[in-house]
């Protein structure tokens, strides 16, 4: 791809799995340059899907990859698994380690101290391989932050849904905060006043694919071209064109995850 050109759609966060697309995942791939969408990563959430997301990056050269542990799947772990996490970073296209964090949403979630042991261990891992973190955090606020101060990694905190007040922490701890879809809803005036908060060199557009497909998509099943509509609603937060935000967000992606 000429770097010269206009940038293009940066996803920095979906899932591209054969059982969210099992008939046609080769077409949308393979139609995402022709829709604009310069780069994506593709995002594991326990050693089987990262292993799957590598070996599709490897098909694609508009294709990335990250490789972690959800903590919905922290409880699910083999003795060797940070031996196999640590393994995958071999292939150059795996970029970053994530989805990783905490998740206390659902009452039959792994324990706490689980969640809590996995994340902080990969988070030294990171740290270890040099590597950014895509953290996941839901309604585990306090806590994510109190570990986020005291690892300090370099990253993103993905699909953000908690207060202006809390990302503009993220944001000086050095990290990034992404938005997807939800950006566009009409209830989602959290993430707006976020998102009006947080400067715009620390913005990271997502779609989270296939889930939290924008408006007026909302409720289809995702894709990496739809990022189109929340860049526009993001434009029209930071007062700038669509066409600008996407390319501030691509050139915001790159510096997280390539320089």
């Amino acid at each position: 791809m000429d770097e010269n050109l206009t940038m293009g759609i940066f996803d920095t966060h979906a899932h591209y799995l054969l059982r969210d697309f099992p008939d046609d995942l080769e077409r949308v791939l393979e139609e995402l340059p022709k829709k604009n969408v310069e780069r994506v990563i593709a995002v594991g959430c326990n050693l089987q899907s990262s292993e799957e997301e590598i070996a599709l990056s490897e098909r694609y050269d508009w294709i990335y990859a990250s490789a972690g542990i959800h903590p919905e799947d922290s409880n699910k772990l083999p003795s060797d698994w940070e031996e196999r996490l640590e393994a995958m970073f071999k292939s150059p296209k795996a970029v970053a380690l994530g989805e990783v964090g905490l998740d206390y949403h659902y009452d039959d979630s792994p324990a706490k101290d689980i969640q809590r042991e996995i994340f902080i261990k990969q988070l030294e891992m990171a740290k270890k391989l040099d590597l950014p973190v895509i953290i996941h955090s839901r309604d585990a606020c306090a806590e994510t932050m109190e570990i986020l101060r005291q690892y300090k990694p370099r990253g993103v905190m993905h699909c953000f849904s908690y207060s202006a007040e809390t990302a503009m922490e993220v944001v000086k701890l050095g990290m990034y905060v992404g938005f997807t879809g939800v950006l566009t809803f009409k209830n989602a005036k959290k993430a707006i006043a976020a998102c009006e908060a947080v400067p715009i060199d620390r913005l990271l557009l997502e779609t989270d694919c296939p889930y939290m497909a924008p408006e007026p998509h909302r409720g289809e099943r995702s894709d990496s071209s739809m990022i189109e509509f929340t860049a526009a609603k993001m434009a029209e937060i930071k007062g700038v064109s669509r066409e600008e935000m996407i390319e501030i967000a691509n050139q915001n992606g790159k510096r997280l995850f390539f320089n």
